[in-house]
């Protein structure tokens, strides 16, 4: 039998409000402003709550998780090995071979042009690897 959770049956984007409004310092406006650049970025994004709290936004895979903690917002790319990051918006987890994510510190503030680009490159990657046919071993 499952084990009741006490977030069952909530929408996630409820969930990740929830997040947001419980933050209620840096932290919270920060993320609350990220998720509203995702969203500008991608109307059809697809925001999840997964692995016992953590916002996660969609579209044909991951995209990215929103994650706080004392000192940062962190956004970790699923694919963001894979990105061109111009802007060189990633900061942080640089040394794998798949994810790649931006810490933001109280008082900075990330270019919403580029930050956007970015969640579109990560949709475009998402996509394309969607419509590749698998092939049978």
């Amino acid at each position: 039998m499952k084990k009741p959770d006490s977030t069952e049956g909530l929408l996630a984007s409820a969930l990740i409000d929830q997040r947001i409004a419980d933050l209620a310092d840096w932290r919270g406006q920060t993320l609350g402003r990220m998720r509203k650049l995702i969203q500008e970025a991608d109307p059809e994004v697809v925001e999840e709550w997964k692995w016992m709290g953590t916002p996660v936004w969609s579209h044909d895979g991951i995209l990215c998780t929103g994650e706080s903690y004392k000192s940062v917002v962190k956004l970790t790319f699923a694919k963001g090995a894979s990105l061109d990051d111009p802007a060189r918006l990633f900061n942080s987890s640089l040394d794998g071979n798949t994810r790649r994510a931006m810490d933001i510190r109280e008082g900075e503030v990330v270019d919403a042009a580029e930050f956007k680009a970015l969640i579109r490159a990560a949709i475009a990657l998402n996509t394309a690897a969607k419509a590749k046919p698998r092939r049978a071993k």
